[in-house]
């Protein structure tokens, strides 16, 4: 029997979606934004304003550096005040553009819709919007439709699972932006030639199951298709493979089974920009956890600090023990509730000091609750094995047959862990630590 090398994603997870029909509210302007000139894969951007120069809402401040890069713009009008070093959660240090508000939003002159009449105009102004993944690791959009160009596309699938626990900001566009939705579709259906365009929403989303199903009613190329609500239905390889039977191999791109995967929210953005010409400048975050005294959606600049957030939408009723840039499965931790929020930030979980405490692990005893959780069909206990192994080629080889940069570091691996051992984070070190080896490989080359 030939079984697809991934599973469905059969993860329970408790949803906790409190804020699931909150309508979003805008946040008062910060005193100041930072905006680091990294918010996506790729090239950095490039700063193109001086400190002590005067800026406006959608004006833009760093330049795209490559190919692979999209361009920043300002979320705030007021004054660049430094233009500085800032050391990012992956630990790469990159610049970033400080600017204090004056508190009045003025957009900058000029942001005008743009005029597109063929596919190449449509593309090259998706990368003037700044449009990265909205609902992932920030992938710039535009390098995504150059698939488009190369005929290699026959589904677009719009990914509307938001599976893990207590974020709705994806939520809060299908039940409160839906014209938008459908206006953001049309445009992608002018310019992009598919088959067909599919809707992936979980289960336990009816609501939002009904709406998109309601607006696209007359479009018979669009299909809503539900999908189970068990985690990880997000996760691309796995969402394509639920909504169209496709398997994505191993280092190939969801363009080599002819997929073009787009978050929802990035879809109506699309439609905002080419109605009105303002570029990617602000973000819907979810406020929610333990901590946090009333959970709300809250339509963010970027580069506002994470703490200013927190307190515009309401604060805390307990102590903070850790706030995470995203969900509890796949979430960052913070350092600081200085630390901005960024162009890919969808959520701001907020955990009190019980919730934040680490449960101590114990020996593994090889129940293989792991393997069998893991969507990408993996064994999560070989990688801790293998970083076990002192020789650095054998520890490569063992992590590259065990397929290792599979692994799409979910979390149901240590969310299912009896032993609570830290399997996600292991796994990660792994994925470094090949890497790096390789690197090395290359270096004696």
């Amino acid at each position: 029997m030939n079984m697809p090398f991934f599973k469905l994603g059969k993860t329970r997870l408790p949803h906790r979606k409190s804020t699931a029909h909150s309508r979003a509210v805008r946040m008062t302007p910060p005193a100041e934004v930072l905006i680091p000139l990294s918010q996506h894969i790729g090239a950095p951007a490039v700063p193109i304003v001086k400190v002590g120069e005067s800026v406006k809402v959608g004006q833009k401040i760093a330049e795209a550096a490559g190919y692979v890069s999209s361009p920043i713009y300002a979320s705030v009008s007021g004054t660049v005040a430094k233009i500085e070093p800032y050391l990012t959660s992956a630990g790469r240090t990159v610049d970033a553009i400080r600017i204090t508000s004056d508190g009045a939003m003025t957009p900058a002159e000029g942001i005008t819709p743009p005029v597109v009449s063929d596919f190449d105009a449509f593309s090259a102004a998706v990368r003037e919007s700044g449009l990265v993944g909205l609902g992932g690791a920030g992938f710039p959009t535009q390098v995504k439709l150059d698939a488009v160009k190369k005929g290699l596309i026959d589904t677009v699938i719009i990914n509307a699972a938001e599976c893990e626990p207590y974020i709705t900001s994806d939520t809060h566009t299908m039940l409160f932006e839906s014209g938008y939705v459908f206006r953001g579709m049309k445009l992608l259906m002018s310019y992009v030639p598919a088959k067909e365009f599919l809707i992936g929403i979980e289960k336990n989303k009816p609501d939002a199951i009904a709406k998109m199903e309601e607006i696209f009613s007359s479009e018979e190329k669009v299909r809503v298709v539900p999908l189970p609500d068990t985690y990880p239905q997000g996760g691309e390889k796995i969402l394509i493979y639920n909504t169209t039977g496709r398997i994505v191999p191993e280092g190939k791109l969801p363009a080599d089974v002819g997929a073009l995967v787009i978050n929802i929210t990035s879809l109506a953005f699309l439609a905002k920009y080419f109605e009105t010409g303002m570029p990617l400048v602000e973000k819907c975050v979810t406020v929610d956890g333990s901590a946090v005294k009333d959970p709300k959606n809250v339509i963010v600049p970027v580069g506002a600090k994470i703490g200013d957030v927190i307190d515009f939408a309401g604060g805390t009723s307990k102590p903070v023990g850790k706030i995470l840039l995203g969900g509890p499965m796949m979430g960052v931790a913070v350092c600081s509730p200085l630390e901005p929020v960024m162009k890919t930030t969808n959520a701001i979980t907020v955990f009190d000091t019980r919730d934040a405490k680490l449960p101590e692990s114990t020996a593994c005893i090889h129940c293989g609750r792991c393997v069998d959780n893991c969507p990408m069909h993996l064994n999560p206990t070989l990688y801790a094995r293998a970083m076990n192994v002192e020789d650095a080629a054998d520890r490569a080889a063992r992590l590259e047959e065990a397929k290792i940069n599979l692994c799409i570091e979910c979390g149901s691996c240590s969310y299912v862990c009896p032993a609570k051992r830290p399997l996600v984070a292991t796994n990660r070190l792994a994925k470094s630590d090949l890497r790096e080896y390789k690197a090395h490989l290359d270096t004696l080359k």
